[in-house]
């Protein structure tokens, strides 16, 4: 519920300015020869959906290196415990042959 309050604000601003925002432009890409016309709300919000997604492969890429060291923490911590019980095990029956 919270994130549909969060978000129909967003999509109320989005949808004016697509509607406010509809005069054609041209958009031509230099080293060739291409051209493409369209609203110019559809190039802005285009162009910020691309950015958005290379910022987000950007970010994925960086915490590689974090997300890697987390699983071999986590799997050592796993050994660990394995090590721990059976230690624990063992120390447990020794007591039980004493008494």
């Amino acid at each position: 519920m919270l994130r549909l309050i969060l978000l129909l604000p967003l999509i109320a601003v989005l949808v004016i300015f697509a509607l406010s925002n509809r005069a054609p432009v041209q958009i031509q890409f230099w080293p060739f020869d291409l051209a493409w016309e369209a609203p110019l709300s559809l190039v802005v919000l285009l162009a910020s959906a691309l950015s958005f997604l290379l910022g987000a492969v950007v970010a994925w890429g960086a915490a590689l290196p974090a997300r890697r060291r987390a699983r071999s923490l986590e799997k050592a911590g796993r050994l660990l415990e394995i090590e721990l019980d059976t230690l624990k095990a063992e120390a447990a029956a020794r007591r039980e042959g004493l008494t």
